[in-house]
């Protein structure tokens, strides 16, 4: 299971410049601008081998109780309940306010691991101004600064200290006995729970339920037709004297994690809501990790025959990048469409761990190339020698030749098509890796 680490403090201290540091991207806005994020913001990290979670949060006032900040308060409030651990973000440059003893009060009081990072401290680590910080009673500031990346390991390093390195896992996935992992994942309130509770109250069923702590995951084992699964709880599956808060029971976090660790995912869409912004950064989530996936749509029975057209031109538009995902019509409540969605499930499994064999692999690339070649770059045309598979679930294929940096996107879907099409690939992505052999005269010249 992945930590999860939540950036907090007050406005314009560099919470977004961290968080685009630690997961290598963009995807945080930063401008020398208060207050300019607003809603929780989530993000994959890594350091060495070790995966995590990173939510970045607005300005924090934990005392407001009115407007916008109020709202901004709420959410910080959510990520920290959701986190693992805290980096408490403050300036050096701006000195201590009375804010940060606020946000620091607060922590002190959320029962979570806090990490005192002093930011915007470049060729100041051993300033005065960073030592005023042990005023917080947080524990030892760490000077960093986000924007050039310095000390922002040893800061990591402080925050994961406490969880264990991941094991090298050396799993057969063609292994007959290995329970496939299996996630239901999608909006609250869509029918999470209740397509889970009517699996688990089927025919043939063997189903009983493990407690875990709140952080880690709740699996539920369940075996059909002589295949084993482990459903992977994103939806609250305890009692409800057990689910005490509704962040528990619908935190983001849990769904990142939950797709993370699955081998297939249902996402699961309603019916009659349509296709909405979280649906698409949901099914965004599942892409970038590499899962198996059907798009299950839920309460069919409940539109008319004019918001079932609306939905389907929604779903072309707005999740055209699951294109090779199947999409099955089912209501859970009256439990209609469940066998074909267990056929599909299937169906992406078998496609996400097929072995894909080298000499196949190599003539359906000639064939491709030579009905199709690539488009020239200057003076050289890329040539593609040969291929073969480099993992599973994701499937990847991974090409070997010339110049091959010039490849286009355009011509690489080209070659995913012909590919999919044909070894019946359904459900999962195709991941296609690019590797230029070295001339050996290149030092030479």
């Amino acid at each position: 299971m992945k930590p999860v680490i939540a950036l907090v403090g007050r406005p314009n201290v560099g919470k977004s410049t961290l968080f685009n540091r630690l997961t290598k991207s963009r995807d945080a806005i930063v401008a020398d601008y208060a207050g300019l994020t607003r809603d929780r913001h989530y993000g994959d990290g890594r350091i060495g081998s070790r995966e995590f979670i990173v939510i970045d949060t607005g300005g924090f006032e934990p005392d407001c109780s009115e407007g916008i900040f109020k709202e901004m308060a709420k959410q910080t409030r959510q990520a920290v309940a959701e986190a693992d651990a805290v980096v408490f973000v403050v300036d050096v440059r701006g000195g201590l306010s009375a804010q940060d003893h606020d946000i620091a009060r607060y922590l002190r009081t959320a029962n979570k691991r806090v990490i005192l990072a002093v930011n915007k401290a470049e060729g100041m680590q051993d300033s005065p101004l960073v030592a005023e910080f042990y005023e917080l009673g947080i524990g030892e500031p760490h000077p960093i600064s986000a924007s050039h990346g310095q000390g922002v390991r040893s800061l990591l390093e402080a925050a994961l200290a406490d969880f264990p390195e991941p094991e090298e896992e050396d799993e057969d996935l063609h292994d007959v006995n290995r329970p496939i992992r299996l996630a239901v994942a999608g909006r609250p309130n869509v029918g999470k729970s209740t397509l889970i509770n009517t699996w688990l109250g089927e025919e043939r069923l063997v189903a009983f339920d493990m407690p875990g702590t709140t952080r880690d995951a709740i699996t539920v084992p369940l075996e059909r037709n002589g295949q084993k699964f482990e459903l992977i709880d994103t939806a609250g599956l305890r009692r409800k004297g057990k689910v005490f808060e509704a962040i528990e029971k619908f935190s983001v976090v849990k769904t990142l994690q939950a797709i993370a660790d699955a081998n297939v995912v249902v996402l699961l869409l309603d019916a009659t809501q349509g296709v909405t912004d979280q649906d698409a950064h949901i099914a965004g989530y599942i892409l970038d990790s590499g899962r198996a996936v059907v798009v299950a749509i839920n309460k069919w029975d409940a539109v008319d025959a004019y918001q079932r057209e609306m939905l389907q031109r929604s779903i072309e538009q707005r999740l055209a990048f699951l294109r090779f995902a199947p999409v099955l019509h089912i209501s859970a409540l009256k439990r209609q469409g469940l066998g074909p969605l267990w056929k599909a499930i299937a169906d992406a499994w078998a496609s996400a761990t097929k072995k894909l064999p080298t000499p196949v692999l190599t003539r359906l690339l000639h064939e491709a190339v030579e009905f199709q070649q690539p488009k020239r770059a200057g003076a050289f045309r890329p040539k593609l020698r040969y291929a073969h598979q480099g993992g599973q679930n994701p499937p990847i294929i991974v090409i070997h030749g010339n110049a091959l940096d010039h490849v286009t996107d355009v011509y690489r879907r080209y070659l995913e098509g012909r590919f999919r099409e044909h070894f019946k690939l359904v459900g999962t992505p195709l991941r296609i890796e690019l590797r230029s052999s070295r001339n050996p005269f290149a030092d030479k010249a």
